[in-house]
């Protein structure tokens, strides 16, 4: 396929939805740069050893040509400014950089105002110096809150009251909409989980996992004990809460179908803001997604019930049919791929990148 015109720099593209994109927009011929902070490397604008994530990229797209990467945080004015100084030819930015963890965020709430809010309105003002009018953004189902119709519709009302994370969504889709002067897309992502299908690629959350396929993968390989349920007496079929989950794979070509979007739109001379829900459409439980883990494992994963955790709410899923319809975009993997290709990966990982493959 030929490449296409410019170069997509991609934002936390060593991250877990990061990285996929990177390969799904490499795959689709594009040019990539990779700008990431790598959690607590310090901030420069040279280009930095090609990290373990990208490396993957490479071994599945079987080459050894490097991705260009900088090591650098999006709160660094500066070092955003080298880039696109050295880099002339970037045409469009997928933002996928930012904190993610909605209960982090209550405890470091300026660092996520900081990071999340600070850092893209940076990364806007370098834009717009350099004449870069395309982002994609990675926004997130939590702007929805408690959401008052399920599947949840473009149209449902976003909400500012639910966590510091989301807020800081909810803020940075108005702060892109304020500045809306192009083309921007705004993806409402809900639960991306699962693995590259090869094995070689996933997600590897430092400490702890915050979500729960990456807690159970862990359960699975021995280095967690059990997985606490938080709550079961919530108005759904077993009491246990309803996520709408997405094969990371199948997110990541929901970046790439956004931005061929953006480029129908500016040869036929428009230029729009619009939000999408990348979603499967499907409502699965808390213990659904047990269950079905654990049939790809091939035994029961233990786990305890607890009580509900602030912030929660019943059901989020995803009406997926504006972005079925604009985009072109639909989720095509099964549950049972979504598992499989997890497990794949957490075995043949244990350690996650840090595994010597």
């Amino acid at each position: 396929m030929s490449p296409k015109t410019g170069t997509i720099l991609v934002t936390g593209g060593c991250g877990y939805v990061g990285s996929h994109t990177v390969l799904s927009l490499l795959e689709s011929g594009y040019k990539v740069i990779v700008l990431d902070n790598l959690s607590n490397t310090s901030s420069s604008a040279e280009p930095a050893v090609t990290p373990e994530a990208l490396k993957r990229v490479q071994k599945i797209l079987s080459t050894d040509e490097p991705i260009p990467f900088y090591a650098v945080d999006i709160t660094d004015k500066p070092a955003l400014v080298r880039i696109f100084e050295s880099h002339p030819d970037i045409s469009a930015v997928i933002h996928c950089a930012g904190l993610k963890s909605v209960g982090e965020s209550g405890r470091r709430p300026l660092d996520y105002y900081n990071v999340n809010i600070a850092g893209t309105v940076n990364l806007l003002q370098v834009m717009e110096d350099f004449d870069v009018r395309r982002m994609v953004f990675s926004s997130s189902a939590t702007v929805y809150g408690d959401p008052p119709k399920i599947p949840i519709p473009e149209t449902s009302p976003i909400v500012a009251s639910m966590s510091t994370y989301g807020r800081t969504k909810v803020f940075l889709e108005h702060i892109i909409k304020d500045f809306y002067r192009w083309s921007a897309t705004l993806l409402r992502y809900f639960n991306p989980a699962g693995a590259h299908p090869s094995g070689i690629m996933g997600e590897d959350p430092q400490g702890i996992p915050n979500n729960l396929m990456p807690y159970l993968a862990q359960v699975a390989v021995g280095n967690l004990e059990k997985l606490t349920v938080f709550g079961q007496d919530y108005p759904t079929k077993d009491g246990t809460c309803i996520r709408d989950y997405l094969h990371v794979v199948d997110c990541a070509d929901g970046h790439v179908a956004a931005l061929k979007k953006i480029e129908r739109e500016e040869a036929a001379g428009t230029f729009e803001c619009n939000a999408y829900n990348l979603g499967a459409g499907t409502g699965c439980s808390v213990l659904d997604m047990v269950h079905a883990f654990s049939k790809a494992v091939g035994r029961d994963l233990p786990y305890v019930i607890s009580a509900r955790r602030l912030g929660d709410v019943p059901n989020l899923t995803a009406d997926p049919t504006l972005a079925n319809k604009e985009l072109n975009w639909k989720a095509t993997k099964t549950l049972d791929e979504m598992c499989a290709d997890l497990w794949r990966w957490q075995r043949n990982n244990p350690s996650g990148y840090r595994t010597q493959n």
